[in-house]
């Protein structure tokens, strides 16, 4: 294996027995390996390491440790503005490590660090199970669960966080552990909804639900009826909706690309989306007053639970991109009129997408036996996000983002939740006190040299 070279701090070295790689800045393949999933962040670290095991994993920080260096892992990178400057960092790219495993019995999935959402949404869909995946089918498996995990199924089956069961994990010190409610049950509280600031997931185990198909679809509107849509939605969102019912009001403006349906290609839109898990004549006499207002098309219908990798309309390819999110405590009539004026049809800089996710449901119940993100206090979640194409449209991206998230700062709620957090000047905090106090004693036990970096890191607890 050959050795890298930091010219600002003269760190040189090899590393014998490795599998995969170790590529520093003058190789070939650095540009490409560094490249996160989002195109607008440029990423350059000291070094960029493709494990394909545990043991290469072990051996990296083990060596970055040695030298002086820091690590940071990253299955795909769809999060990483928030990471900063990774001059004095390797970064671990787990992408080669993409196993996936189904018990069926059991119902859980062994997952590798380096496997997508979808890799184990269609693994589990062969034996009629589900998994709490993300709303974009290759989004990495690990990181988002380790943020916290917002499922579509969520406000029935609650954080994905908390289906976690085990993870193998390597710790600063470079040794391989296993995490889980008898070992190591500190790092296990801990990587559930904490970050990735306590060690490198290298697998996890998570646990799966019957259920093979769900009544689901999008009910589409001009964007000129933004006002009229979002407060019929947002008035059956305070009506109780069953847990069943996960259900997310949102304005699209969709680019003129090829990739697009010629039918909505450079239209926008003000939509609701619907996931229900349940009778579909439950959701169709939720969904009835949204259907009054007459959608210019309602692909509502039973379809598998693969097809809800599908649904959000997310990209299934690296873009580039700039957004954020926010919490909000309470959605009034107010609200409603202030989003519609900031992302609707007279916005002063169109963006893709903006979109309130209702929340509830179980991800708003703490349970026993929860990990460090127990639950999500707050009602919805609002998420905004544009293209950035060519560099000079970052700014006015995140201008437009910030503008929206002013205009709901009054309904805005005390939490702030990890993987839609993609500007690092949000104050709000991710954890409770109690759980931030107790990560920081954590982060001092398993890291006291901050050797691990997260995007959204911990800090060790002073001693």
């Amino acid at each position: 294996m050959s050795g890298y070279t930091n010219g600002r701090s003269g760190v040189t070295g090899t590393l014998p027995n490795l599998t995969g790689q170790l590529l520093k800045p003058d190789h070939h393949d650095y540009d490409q390996a560094r490249q996160a999933w989002n195109l607008a962040v440029d990423q350059r670290p000291a070094a960029v390491a493709l494990p394909e095991s545990p043991a290469d994993i072990a051996a990296v920080v083990r060596y970055a440790a040695e030298h002086g260096l820091r690590v940071a892992a990253q299955g795909t990178g769809h999060n990483a503005w928030p990471l900063g400057s990774l001059a004095d960092t390797v970064l671990v790219r787990t992408e080669r490590m993409n196993g996936v495993r189904i018990d069926p019995v059991a119902q859980v999935a062994r997952v590798e660090a380096g496997a997508l959402w979808l890799d184990v949404v269609e693994a589990a869909a062969e034996h009629g199970l589900a998994t709490l995946a993300g709303s974009s089918p290759d989004v990495g498996v690990v990181g988002f669960a380790l943020g916290g995990g917002l499922s579509f199924l969520g406000r029935k089956y609650g954080l994905t966080a908390n289906s976690v069961q085990a993870l193998e994990v390597v710790t600063a010190d470079g040794q391989i552990v296993r995490a889980d409610q008898d070992n190591e049950p500190d790092l296990f509280w801990a990587l559930r909804g904490g970050g990735g600031s306590f060690g490198i997931v290298s697998a996890l185990e998570l646990r799966l639900f019957p259920l093979s198909e769900a009544y689901a679809g999008v009910l589409w509107y001009p964007i000129e009826r933004g006002s009229e849509v979002l407060h019929r939605w947002s008035e059956l969102t305070r009506g109780g909706t069953p847990d069943e019912l996960t259900t997310v009001g949102r304005f699209l403006n969709l680019p003129p690309l090829p990739e697009i349906p010629e039918p909505v290609r450079g239209k926008s839109f003000v939509i609701v989306e619907a996931y229900h898990t349940g009778d579909p004549d439950q959701a169709d006499e939720w969904l009835g007053p949204l259907r009054e207002l007459g959608p210019v098309n309602d692909t509502v219908a039973t379809v598998p639970v693969p097809a809800l990798s599908h649904m959000h309309m997310d990209p299934e390819y690296p873009v580039p991109a700039a957004g954020d999110g926010m919490l909000l405590d309470q959605l009034p009539g107010e609200a409603i009129e202030a989003l519609v004026r900031t992302a609707g049809a007279d916005a002063t800089f169109p963006l893709l997408s903006t979109e309130l996710r209702g929340l509830g449901g179980e991800l708003s119940r703490e349970r026993p036996g929860n990990g460090a993100l127990a639950r999500l206090d707050a009602d919805y979640l609002l998420f905004a996000v544009g293209m950035t194409p060519a560099p000079e449209l970052v700014g006015p991206v995140q201008t437009q983002v910030r503008a929206i998230k002013d205009a709901l700062k009054p309904w805005a709620a005390g939490q702030m939740y990890l993987n839609f957090a993609e500007d690092r000047s949000s104050a709000a905090p991710f954890w409770t006190d109690q759980a931030s106090d107790r990560l920081q004693r954590i982060k001092a036990s398993v890291d006291p040299h901050d050797v691990i970096r997260a995007n959204h890191p911990v800090p060790a607890a002073a001693a």
